[in-house]
């Protein structure tokens, strides 16, 4: 039996316990909430193994629960399936380019939610073993996840962990502005890093010992840095 655990986000009663009966009748775990604030509380708390994102939630809306999501390093890598009323809305087209990895429409069949919901989890298990072996290539840089190592024109550049997780963070999404607070959660687990003061320390670190390609880390006044396509 599944024992994955879905976040269920559906303001309607109703759906909300059809959703969660028949996901768990097929062994999966369920944590149900009906908004948009409860979604991200608890996501952030429980790490899901995927959403079940309605779009239509009073408050924060279900985009806004996908691109904060996204956004968050600790959460980016969950699946998320949006659950709309209409296949032509706008929305969808947005939340995918936001990264939510499939959309089913009301009314939905049992069959045809969890046939997409286990691909999207199995997609999530692939993409999940393809990152620990990640290797990034930008310019002549090369970021080797699996060992943990970073080469420049070549030669070992020694960073420390925390170093290590913001460059492969900003390098991931060349162009993409990450916010103080984002590249902070990314590090959570190091003490040293708890300010924003202590962010902008380590990006001049970070410059330093990548040399000539130190000027690929960006600085976007009044927001945070960027890594250079």
């Amino acid at each position: 039996m599944s024992r994955e655990l879905i976040l269920v986000v559906e303001d309607e009663p109703d759906l909300l316990e059809l959703s969660r009966y028949n996901l768990a009748r097929e062994g999966f775990q369920v944590i149900g909430v009906t908004s948009g604030e409860e979604a991200l509380e608890v996501a952030r708390q429980r790490l899901p193994d995927l959403v079940l994102l309605d779009l239509m939630l009073p408050g924060v809306s279900g985009l806004d629960v996908c691109r904060a999501l996204k956004a968050d390093a600790r959460t980016q890598a969950i699946p998320i399936i949006m659950v709309t009323a209409r296949a032509e809305d706008a929305d969808v087209v947005l939340g995918l380019e936001l990264g939510a990895e499939d959309y089913v429409t009301k009314p939905f069949s049992p069959r045809v939610l969890m046939a997409r919901v286990r691909v999207a989890l199995r997609r999530g298990e692939a993409d999940e073993t393809d990152e620990q072996h990640e290797v990034l290539r930008r310019g002549t840089l090369v970021i080797d996840a699996g060992r943990h190592e970073v080469l420049c024109d070549g030669q070992a550049v020694d960073l420390t962990h925390t170093q290590f997780l913001i460059l492969q963070l900003l390098a991931r999404r060349p162009g993409w502005v990450f916010e103080r607070q984002q590249i902070l959660e990314t590090a959570r687990g190091d003490d040293s890093l708890a300010t924003d003061r202590s962010v902008d320390v380590h990006i001049v670190a970070l410059r330093r010992k990548l040399g000539s390609e130190g000027a690929r880390i960006e600085t976007v006044r009044g927001v945070g840095y960027r890594f250079r396509e």
